[in-house]
């Protein structure tokens, strides 16, 4: 048995050592030169377990020796299964493990990796061990039943082209179905905003342009033909460019991949297509979906340029906020959509889990990735929620949740909680309109929701990623104290402790619905726990600008740049409906999501130096 040792705490609990039999197994074969006293019993490792290590092979399944060096020394076989927390055993049982490991986990291990590990990003062979968020686990057979819209009349093209880019989504149908503007008129609008201010804001990878006409000309044709296919259509917009369409590249905001062309249609897009939207661009995505940076720069927040967008949804929350878009596609692991649309001050929803299908759509992780819509408004995250949702015949996860009609929910019947970091503004709105707000707090006792998070995220995002790992892809990445990082860690995180790990998240779940006795309610969306709760629950958030106040550290006090303020709107899963009504009700007497960026006009005195003089660190262990 090993001498035990004091452990070393953390003191931020996503901060934390994961460790797993497979890396185990290396560090065994580095230490195994200190125990020759065991070499009379046949306890000797073979030559090509060194392979189980291949961080300097392309190959996946390469027989190349690991790196492990002789001069590098851990002590004893104890630091090992120390580092694991199983320090516990007999020297004669380490070595017992060791050899089954070797023996039987190891092929095992390749022999799956063979099979579904050769090609990174989780597109194929998902797993089936399927989240389902329901809290009481139905699920409806059949397509559920549209929105009734609501209908808006008087609409005139304005004389700009810049009033027109910040039309909602509404307006714009209005003029293309009175024949006031062409959809290709529309998408010139857009391809000239995303061709003058993507540069600007490094929000763009690819600009659709003969994709756009294309579609753009079928939309007005169809209408010419008396067939009108819905609010979207003819509507210019853009997707987070981890969603595939064929012919156009797909890079995930990575210099590994940003040649990468993939022959899938993913689902939503052509859900999108259908209803006879018009892609224009593939918007920035971080690198590999983490945070803000890419390999063409980092993307920057329109209502103060100095500063960066967050989230690896950076490009849909830039180029909606912008008018570059009318809408866009963004995604959320944990952070993705609430972080930018924050920053950003853009409307956007985060969905309840399983409500989008995800075929085509870079992987994370299967229990937590959700897509979902970046708007000028909460009615057209509604209509555009309304569109791509429903069951995805390949993506086990998604469902036909049936929703209510948010346009039908009668608001004064609902009681709504407000936490202590709520916008009281959004709390005393909604009491004009009759709603019945009251102080809420969500309550559990799992202290260990980052801790989850990150367990599951890290080494679910691993599983899609190990060839990439495995052949040194790795040391290419953008930003290498993101997912490098992350990942080596995950390399180690043990089977048991990962499915701990779920049924504390299991735990988490069960409190959090006990602990929700109101239908919906009001708080920060960018507090990092409530974040990881909402994520690891399932439940929706609709982010709602409420204001504005100055910037730290003006350059003159005539500036036009501002940081935006925001609240969220939280339900219960499936309840969708619920903060998008009450999202709907607030913006229908408030012009805070009206407002535009100065991107053009700073102010008398204003400038931005270039390179920035305030350095932004990006974000780290939570960025996706």
């Amino acid at each position: 048995m090993c001498p035990r040792t004091v452990p070393l705490r953390p003191t931020r609990v996503f901060l934390y050592l994961y460790l797993v039999p497979a890396s185990l197994l290396v560090m065994l074969n580095c230490a195994a030169s200190s125990l020759t006293r065991f070499n009379s019993q046949n306890w000797v490792l073979a030559p090509d377990i060194n392979s189980v290590s291949l961080m300097g092979s392309r190959k996946v399944h390469s027989t190349n020796h690991s790196k492990c060096s002789e001069k590098i020394d851990h002590g004893s076989i104890c630091s090992g299964f120390r580092m694991l927390d199983a320090d516990f055993f007999s020297d004669a049982k380490m070595l017992e493990i060791e050899k089954g490991a070797r023996e039987l986990n190891v092929p095992i291990f390749r022999s799956n990796r063979k099979l579904v590990a050769s090609v990174n990003g989780g597109l194929e062979n998902p797993s089936s061990l399927v989240f389902n968020s329901a809290w009481d686990h139905g699920d409806s057979q059949n397509a559920p039943e549209n929105f009734n819209y609501p209908s808006v009349s008087g609409v005139k093209r304005p004389k700009s082209d810049e009033d027109i880019a910040f039309m909602s989504i509404l307006e714009l149908g209005a003029l293309i179905k009175s024949k006031q503007i062409t959809s290709e008129e529309l998408t010139r609008v857009f391809l000239n905003r995303l061709k003058r201010y993507g540069p600007i804001l490094e929000s763009v990878v690819t600009i659709t342009e003969e994709l756009a006409f294309k579609q753009a000309k079928q939309a007005d044709e169809l209408l010419a033909q008396g067939t009108y296919l819905g609010p979207l259509h003819g509507i210019p917009y853009g997707l987070k460019d981890i969603t595939a369409v064929p012919d156009y590249k797909t890079t995930w905001g990575s210099k590994t991949f940003q040649d990468q062309v993939l022959d899938i249609e993913a689902w939503v897009y052509k859900r999108l297509k259908s209803a006879g939207a018009v892609l224009v661009a593939k918007l920035v995505t971080g690198s590999l979906a983490y945070d803000d940076i890419w390999f063409g720069g980092r993307t920057r927040n329109p209502w103060n340029i100095e500063e960066y967008s967050t989230g690896s949804s950076a490009g849909p929350a830039a180029c909606t906020s912008a008018g570059m878009v009318p809408f866009a596609i963004g995604s959320e692991t944990v952070g993705s959509i609430t972080y930018p649309a924050s920053r950003c001050g853009v409307t956007a929803l985060r969905p309840t889990f399983g409500t989008v299908g995800r075929t085509g759509v870079l992987s994370l992780s299967e229990s937590l990735d959700k897509l979902g819509p970046f708007c000028r408004n909460a009615v057209d995250c509604a209509i555009v929620l309304d569109i791509i949702r429903g069951k995805d015949p390949h993506d086990l996860s998604s469902r036909n949740i049936p929703f209510s009609d948010p346009f039908a929910v009668d608001i004064t019947k609902l009681n709504v909680g407000y936490l202590d970091d709520a916008d009281m503004d959004v709390v005393r709105k909604l009491e004009s309109k009759g709603v019945n707000m009251i102080p809420f707090e969500l309550n559990y006792t799992v202290d260990s929701a980052q801790g989850i998070l990150n367990f599951t995220m890290d080494v679910d995002m691993l599983a899609h990623f190990d060839e990439w790992q495995r052949s040194g892809l790795e040391d290419e990445y953008e930003a290498q104290d993101q997912w490098p990082l992350e990942l080596r860690r995950a390399r180690v995180v043990p089977a048991v402790d990962y499915v701990q790990a779920q049924r504390a998240r299991g735990k988490l779940i069960r409190e959090v619905r006990e602990s929700f006795t109101v239908d919906a309610f009001i708080g920060n969306t960018t507090d990092w726990e409530r974040v990881c709760v909402g994520n690891l629950v399932g439940i929706p958030v609709i982010v709602v600008p409420t204001g504005f106040k100055k910037i730290s550290n003006p350059p003159t006090e005539n500036t036009r740049r501002k940081t935006t303020i925001t609240t969220g709107i939280y339900a219960p899963p499936e309840q969708d409906h619920i903060a998008l009504a009450l999202a709907i009700a607030y913006q229908s007497v408030t012009e805070n999501h009206k407002q535009r960026p100065p991107i053009d006009d700073l102010g008398p005195g204003d400038s931005i130096p270039n390179p920035p003089t305030k350095a932004i660190p990006p974000r780290q262990l939570r960025g996706l």
